[in-house]
């Protein structure tokens, strides 16, 4: 029996990971796939979580901020893979939960590390049942930490992303 215990912010990570993933697939304008992904309210994902309606802002900024700085956030992403592993070469749908996650890490400093980390993980669950969750995991965690120590070296925000 499905389940609602996930929040608007958690349904906005995960329709965000949507639209990114759709764009990825079928290209698209930013506009018309995030407008498409809020319209799902009620589909069910992964182990059986009813969407709730997500926070629309957030997808948009999410989306819109993954779509402008993609190139940015793949440097960010590639500089902390393990050495064998290509983020060209990962599965889409990994790919965007991660460029979602380094992008708030990196452009939003008012969410906190561990709480972009353990929904990120979340999302990732809600997908895959192997190890990817640990790939997220791991990546993100090395993501904050580069973040923490250029923010302590050179001032807040030193590796920040442009914003909207």
């Amino acid at each position: 029996m499905p389940h609602t215990g996930l929040g608007k912010r958690t349904a906005a990570r995960i329709a965000a990971v949507q639209a990114l993933y759709g764009m990825e697939l079928a290209g698209g304008d930013a506009q018309a796939v995030i407008a498409d992904v809020l319209g799902r309210t009620g589909d069910t994902v992964g182990r059986g979580d009813v969407l709730p309606a997500p926070d629309a802002a957030h997808v948009a900024r999410v989306v819109e901020g993954v779509t402008r700085e993609r190139t940015r956030l793949d440097a960010a992403i590639a500089a902390v893979l393990a050495a064998d592993l290509l983020l060209d070469r990962i599965e889409v749908l990994l790919a965007a939960i991660l460029r979602a996650g380094a992008f708030e890490l990196l452009a939003m400093p008012e969410v906190p590390f561990k709480v972009v980390i353990n929904e990120y993980v979340d999302v990732t669950h809600a997908f895959f049942a192997g190890r990817e969750p640990m790939l997220v995991n791991g990546v993100l965690e090395r993501l904050a930490a580069r973040r923490q120590a250029a923010d302590g070296a050179h001032g807040a925000g030193a590796l920040v992303v442009a914003q909207p």
